[in-house]
């Protein structure tokens, strides 16, 4: 049975237990919802993409970017139309609240995740776990030595999310390796004080303890094969083996019920008992 250095990484699914919190639709179309907004807010950087898309795919974006500043026309005023926004404000516009880092409420805990505006309703997708994605099968001892962000998925497979040392070699070479030309297949932003998906710091949520209940838990869940290639770079997941897998896996915590402004994540390890 493979161990690894800290109990945060420890998984115990009970058979009566159900693996889907949500279903996977409300997932992706969160996920989609999300992308797509941090997509149009950084349009003008996306050119070299949307040269190569196809014309419908451009048109679309075209199209819900004329909307969008219509919009914000009969809401602000010209100066305020030419911003652009911080990825934290697009997912406070697009989910109605927002997520960040901070030294965790929990002692000796070190940095745990909050919701630093608006309300995070029972059932949504709060947060991703990022990282590098390996097979059972595959080498993670060096990696794990000291880790404490590997995480531990039904079926085995193993997430690091560790943004430091030979991790985030490891994860950097593997999305260097994926790109595509212009096209991203994975977001690295989340190994930096510079995220461009705000939901990638899960790997931060700190375990429940016995005066904190869990207030989001963990839910496996396979990227589509059709997932839009242009939305690729924002997804904080990449495999380790060269060998291309489909459909990639990803993990999202999902609230187990309203977390409130200045609430701080506690996840639960257990799924939820059907």
């Amino acid at each position: 049975m493979e161990t690894f250095p800290i109990f945060r990484t420890l998984r115990y699914v009970p058979e009566e237990s159900k693996d889907k919190v949500i279903p996977d639709e409300d997932v992706l179309g969160t996920l989609l919802k999300v992308f797509q907004a941090l997509f149009l807010n950084d349009l003008n950087k996306q050119s070299d993409i949307l040269t190569i898309l196809p014309e419908p795919v451009k048109s679309k974006y075209q199209d819900l970017l004329a909307l969008q500043h219509q919009r914000v026309n009969l809401l602000e005023n010209r100066h305020q139309q030419q911003c652009v926004f911080k990825p934290e404000e697009i997912l406070y516009k697009t989910l109605g609240f927002s997520v960040a880092r901070a030294t965790s409420s929990l002692i000796s805990a070190g940095r745990g995740v909050f919701i630093t505006k608006g309300l995070v309703p029972k059932g949504a997708v709060v947060s991703m776990y990022p990282g590098t994605i390996y097979q059972k099968y595959e080498p993670i001892f060096f990696q794990s030595i000291g880790n404490p962000f590997i995480f531990r998925c039904l079926d085995g497979v193993l997430i690091d999310g560790n943004d430091k040392g030979i991790s985030k070699v490891v994860y950097r070479s593997c999305s260097g390796r994926d790109r595509v030309g212009p096209l991203k297949m994975s977001d690295s932003t989340w190994l930096t004080s510079e995220i461009h998906n705000p939901l990638a710091v899960g790997q931060y949520v700190n375990n429940c303890s016995n005066d904190r209940a869990a207030n989001v838990c963990y839910q496996e869940f396979e990227v589509p094969a059709v997932f839009p290639v242009e939305l690729k770079q924002y997804l904080p997941n990449i495999a380790y083996s060269y060998a291309k897998q489909s459909p990639l896996r990803c993990v999202v915590l999902v609230a187990l019920r309203d977390i409130k402004q200045g609430e701080e994540l506690f996840s639960n390890y257990y799924t939820i008992v059907s």
